[in-house]
Parts: structure tokens; sequence; C-alpha cells
């Protein structure tokens, strides 16, 4: 499966692992803290082919996507859920195996500008915030579109930045609500 873009990873083993299993191409990182250097290759990257961020599921790997998608607000986003990046007591992408990484490129999002639709209260009513069974929910929901574990506001933020509605939001809710 050859992908177009660059994708960015945090370590040199995430970046063997993709170049394993697919033609591709990555930058690492090399932490949680991008240097100047990267920076500038990843939007040369950007702006040429495109990239793909392709961070970790935890703390770290969230921080370095923030910094990512403020240089390169376009970029396309791969989440890996926390459950299939587990390994020797680690989460990493390293961890993943070759089916999890490639449906993870497969639902890669693209978000956008926010617009601003969803609420708080959107997300309270729909019982995936404020409820004793919000997290659990939120990250059902969260697989379903593809949107990487996140608390409450970082969910609203890439739902609306994904343009999912409401109504969207409602139906996916009220799906996975009948099925538990």
């Amino acid at each position: 499966m050859p992908i177009q873009e660059i994708i960015v990873v945090e370590g040199t083993h995430d970046s063997a692992l993709l170049t394993s299993i697919l033609d591709c191409e990555t930058i690492v990182t090399h932490g949680s803290t991008v240097s100047k250097t990267t920076q500038k290759l990843i939007i040369k990257a950007a702006q040429s082919r495109g990239i793909i961020i392709f961070t970790d599921p935890d703390s770290a790997g969230e921080r370095i996507r923030r910094q990512i998608t403020k240089l390169v607000p376009n970029a396309k986003h791969a989440f890996l859920p926390r459950n299939l990046a587990l390994g020797k007591g680690k989460v990493g992408v390293e961890h993943a195996s070759p089916k999890d990484i490639l449906e993870a490129l497969e639902n890669v999002q693209t978000f956008c500008e926010a617009s601003g639709t969803l609420t708080m209260t959107d997300l309270m009513e729909l019982r995936l915030s404020g409820h004793p069974e919000s997290e659990a929910m939120r990250k059902k929901v969260s697989q379903a579109f593809h949107l990487g574990e996140c608390n409450a506001k970082t969910f609203l933020k890439r739902c609306d930045m994904l343009k999912i509605d409401r109504k969207q939001l409602e139906d996916k809710v009220e799906e996975l609500w009948k099925n538990r």
C-alpha cells in the first residue's frame, strides 16, 4: 500500500515498523519537543507531498500532534486506540500490529477550521460528558468516527473540526447505547 504523504512519527522504532509494512516515507520527531530543524522539514514535506501525523496515543503524542497541527493546520491525522498500542509496559505505535496500523491509515482524518456547531451542552445532553458512563461512551464514539482517544473538550473540538453535527452524534450514540 503506497502512501503519498509523508508520515510524521515520534521514534525510529515507529518509523522502522511503518516502512517495513508500507511503501512510505517518514519524518521522526525524536521526542516530545519538535526541534526547529524538524519543524522546517515537516512544513516543507506538507507543502510538497502532504503529511499524516501518526503519533503515540498518549499525552506526549497528543502534545506533538498539537505542535505539528499549529504548523500545518491542514495535516491529515491517523489515530491508533491506546489498547492496540500497548507493549512491554509502554504505549507506542511501534507496539501495534501491522493490521491495526493499516486500519488506522485507512481511516485518516483531515481536520478543517472549526465551525462551532457543537457545544459542551450537546455533549452533556447526549451523555458524552457529565454522566457516569460518559468516558466509556465517548471512547466508543471516538473509535466509530476515528477521532483517537480524547477528553470531552478535545472530543468536542475534533467533532467540530470534522463537521460532525448533533444529528450524526445522536444517531451514533443511540446505536452504541442499544448495542451495549
